[in-house]
């Protein structure tokens, strides 16, 4: 589609997008704010380099897509900041967040519509990028009895197993959240059905038994995470990925230890999720 105040270069056919021509710092108009979204609503995830955002400009900019989400296994290391979520990675890191292919929370009951990840440090030789599937792609190209099985079915995603001990604050007696969500989701923007079971958080289909679900799962699984679904990207210092969470996974590498890596995320409050056949 044309695009009249941003600039949008198609990363992969299938998925993602740089957005330039735009300076984030700055309010955006209505124009160029509704386009934005369409860019995202058109590719997935969208990209931008060169922002030196605030933390109170990367927040501004969130919430002009809604209301910001917190997180609930994390607390803000930034004052009078609680959505922001830190991302870091040094020789001290046990694990980093997101090492596999997930969708963001999906365990809550209203899981989030989106995410918007600025990157301030980036490993100095390489690594650290992210990949982003289309889950889209994922469930059209599944054959048509595996669809049909399929629609209608739910699956259990739970935190506790991500979240207990992960963040470094005391988490005793906290009680993280699990949800039941439709394996497909219709997107509510676009009408289009996506796949919506992911290796982090999904933990069972209901009402199949334990053999049969985890067979299910795992073929799901290995179907996401075909090449040809996905693109990756390469973060630069300054760089934003902004992805849509009910039709987008993402896996972080980590290649680069001992290697520092840093950022702040913002997160957009989402519906619940529905199948509508």
């Amino acid at each position: 589609m044309g695009y009249q105040t941003i600039e949008v270069r198609k990363v992969t056919p299938v998925i993602g997008a740089e957005v330039h021509g735009v300076d984030l710092t700055k309010p955006l108009g209505n124009q160029q704010f509704q386009e934005m979204h369409d860019a995202l609503m058109d590719n997935l995830v969208i990209f931008f380099r060169d922002q030196k955002l605030s933390v109170d400009q990367h927040a501004d900019f969130g919430r002009k897509f809604g209301k910001l989400h917190i997180h609930p296994a994390s607390r803000s290391p930034i004052e009078g900041h609680p959505e922001i979520l830190l991302i870091k990675a040094d020789e001290t890191s046990k694990h980093v967040a997101g090492e596999v292919w997930h969708s963001d929370v999906s365990c809550d009951i209203e899981p989030p519509m989106g995410s918007i990840l600025h990157l301030q440090v980036v490993p100095p030789d390489g690594g650290g990028d992210t990949m982003f599937a289309n889950m889209y792609r994922a469930y059209e190209t599944l054959s048509e009895p595996i669809k049909k099985m399929l629609a209608g079915m739910t699956a259990m995603h739970e935190g506790e197993h991500v979240y207990r001990g992960r963040y470094g604050v005391n988490d005793e007696g906290k009680v993280f959240p699990k949800a039941e969500q439709p394996v497909v989701r219709t997107h509510p923007v676009t009408g289009r059905q996506a796949l919506y079971v992911n290796r982090g958080f999904t933990t069972r289909i209901v009402g199949l038994k334990r053999n049969e679900s985890a067979a299910i799962l795992e073929m799901l699984y290995q179907h996401i995470e075909t090449p040809e679904l996905s693109c990756r990207f390469k973060w630069q210092a300054n760089s934003i990925a902004f992805w849509d969470n009910r039709c987008v996974q993402h896996h972080a590498l980590w290649d680069y230890y001992p290697n520092k890596r840093y950022g702040h995320r913002v997160t957009i409050c989402g519906e619940k999720p529905f199948y509508r056949a």
